[in-house]
């Protein structure tokens, strides 16, 4: 099969981005939530570099793509990464992961508004499956709704900002190799989540005595998940286009909730099963998969 390398890759991606939001869920129960994001990210960035320098992919940023790895650092890697952690706190996993299954529509939501890309009927209809699967777990009861303003609200928000960063990120990687933008946006990001880490946590740190296990997730989130997973996901992008690579995010929530169920003991509930299907079926309309895939199964025959 054509490209059976990269499929193969992309599912192993997949497999471990969904069994990251069960890492860090369980990392934020430890650590202080902020600062084991900014370390974390870190480590994840010191490795993307040494990666790509062994690649020889690695180039220096202009001043305009500064400030695009500045503000794309700043809501793809501060707020991002700082409001999932804080979400984390008072949110299963699972709920997390669905909500951030969201992040493909929500960036074809930005590139219709920002870059002006067209969205159609079709599309529209896709977007809004979605965000009604989002809400299907945010919102069935009034205790839920004590949790939307706490944990999933910032979980929401969280995936908002990641989802706007990928726009700043195409726009860098024109000129600037996705690769190197990834790297650096880490290390930009890790400096000032671990500063913030310092205000919001009186001088906690995570470099404290912990277990061998809770380092070896730590170090397994940071260097595979968030290093060497963003780096794969790019490359093929490259190969494959960003169109099919896009959907195989869609692997992450079903991973996720299975880790969660597995390694954590949420249960997995029948408002969750239903979001999974509305977001799947969402993202698959509202980035123009489906309709490329029919398109292109049209004109074939």
């Amino acid at each position: 099969m054509k490209h059976f390398s990269v499929y193969a890759t992309l599912m192993f991606v997949m497999i471990v981005w969904g069994l990251n939001v069960v890492a860090v869920k369980y990392l934020v129960d430890v650590m202080h939530p902020v600062q084991m994001q900014g370390v974390r990210i870190g480590a994840a960035g010191i490795a993307a570099l040494a990666i790509l320098y062994v690649l020889k992919e690695l180039k220096k940023p202009n001043r305009k793509e500064i400030l695009l790895i500045g503000a794309a650092a700043l809501f793809g890697q501060v707020l991002h990464h700082s409001l999932l952690a804080w979400g984390l706190l008072n949110t299963t996993a699972g709920n997390a992961s669905l909500i951030l299954g969201l992040i493909p529509v929500t960036t074809a939501v930005f590139a219709a508004v920002l870059l002006r890309e067209r969205l159609n009927l079709l599309r529209i209809v896709g977007i809004l499956i979605g965000f009604s699967g989002v809400m299907l777990i945010i919102i069935p009861s009034n205790e839920a709704l004590s949790a939307a303003a706490g944990g999933d609200l910032l979980i929401f928000l969280s995936m908002i900002s990641q989802a706007f960063s990928f726009i700043l990120i195409r726009q860098a990687s024109i000129s600037l190799p996705a690769g190197a933008m990834t790297a650096y946006m880490l290390l930009a990001g890790s400096i000032v989540l671990i500063g913030l880490s310092f205000v919001t946590g009186g001088g906690e740190t995570v470099f404290q005595p912990h277990t061998a296990a809770v380092w070896t997730v730590f170090f397994s989130s940071a260097l595979l998940a968030t290093g060497a997973g963003h780096i794969l996901f790019n490359r093929a992008i490259q190969k494959i286009g960003p169109s099919q690579t896009a959907v195989f995010n869609n692997f992450v929530p079903f991973f996720a909730l299975g880790g969660s169920w597995l390694f954590l003991g949420e249960t997995i509930t029948v408002y969750q099963g239903a979001s999974f299907l509305l977001i799947v079926i969402g993202v698959l309309l509202g980035t123009g998969y489906a309709e490329y895939q029919y398109k292109k199964y049209k004109y074939a025959n």
